[in-house]
């Protein structure tokens, strides 16, 4: 009888972890989003850096055959060569702002989605006037930190009733945008704890986790395949843990809301193909971009003879 109790209590605490796979394969997730974000701004002011060289050239250009009109005393001179030049350089300008314009659209498209989470949180959490709840963007990250006295007795994962106000409200925001995925993660401070129960630190901030994680399915029907729950423990603090008002603000449950990665790509890679057709419309001449050479615009007979 004590081997089958024994062996139900070993179930239960397996069963209990956060998948580690799961929880690797989000942080994956979430540093690739980073990853596709720098590389956007890379892009970004190398297209800005090519216009302003395209810039350059054009005023040298320009400044070139003014030169030559003054030499010679003749508005209408213009050489085929600095025409064609002009022209190019024109075009390629025009292609790059093309090419930021797509950059940018896409970007700031992610940005209104957040702004939108980030607001609608606020609004839903705002009547709460709680100084233990903080609401952050970081890279494109919406960060919703709750302090552990607001949700757990002391050592304990069992979530209090004060705390389920808040989960709901959370939850019923993030039900509405499928679009996003989170994780929960639990965080302690160095203070040791171990009983018949919990382990250490580590073990608490799991179990701390999963019970949010459980409430947020059971009581308020977020999808389970969108939340992965996670334990920090004491390893990442935003406080010292020597004094007690920095253990304090250790010891929280941050909700990490994730973006949609292969949206915000799709957004992107849509908008440079628009791009590179509107390129390829300016190559063909279907934008008028060129410049008047001397003998274009011209009578062929200004007599009428």
């Amino acid at each position: 009888m004590k081997k089958i109790v024994l062996l139900s209590a070993v179930m239960i605490a397996m069963g209990s972890c956060v998948s580690q796979k799961k929880y690797a394969a989000l942080e994956a997730k979430q540093q690739e989003t980073q990853a596709l974000l720098d590389d956007c701004t890379t892009q970004l002011r190398i297209c800005e850096r090519d216009k302003n060289s395209l810039q350059t050239q054009i005023r040298t250009l320009e400044n070139t055959n003014e030169a030559l009109l003054m030499a010679q005393g003749n508005l209408a001179t213009l050489s085929e060569q600095a025409a064609k030049n002009l022209n190019e350089s024109l075009k390629r300008i025009q292609e790059k702002d093309l090419q930021i314009q797509a950059l940018h659209e896409a970007m700031d498209k992610k940005d209104s989605v957040t702004l939108a989470l980030v607001t609608s949180l606020k609004g839903a959490l705002g009547s709460l006037d709680d100084e233990d709840i903080q609401i952050s963007v970081e890279k494109g990250v919406v960060f919703v930190s709750i302090s552990d006295k607001l949700l757990f007795d002391s050592g304990s994962y069992k979530v209090s009733k004060r705390a389920r106000q808040v989960l709901e409200k959370v939850a019923k925001v993030v039900k509405d945008k499928p679009d996003f995925q989170f994780m929960v993660e639990g965080h302690t401070d160095t203070n040791p704890i171990h009983n018949s129960c919990i382990n250490d630190n580590w073990d608490l901030s799991v179990h701390r986790a999963t019970s949010i994680v459980r409430i947020l399915q059971d009581d308020f029907g977020i999808e389970p395949e969108r939340m992965t729950a996670a334990g920090r423990g004491e390893y990442i603090p935003v406080a010292t843990n020597s004094t007690a008002e920095g253990r304090a603000k250790n010891r929280r449950t941050r909700i990490v809301i994730l973006p949609e990665l292969g949206q915000f790509y799709g957004m992107i890679e849509e908008g440079m193909k628009e791009a590179a057709k509107a390129s390829d419309r300016m190559l063909e001449g279907d934008i008028n971009t060129d410049v008047q050479t001397p003998d274009q615009g011209q009578d062929e007979n200004p007599d009428g003879n």
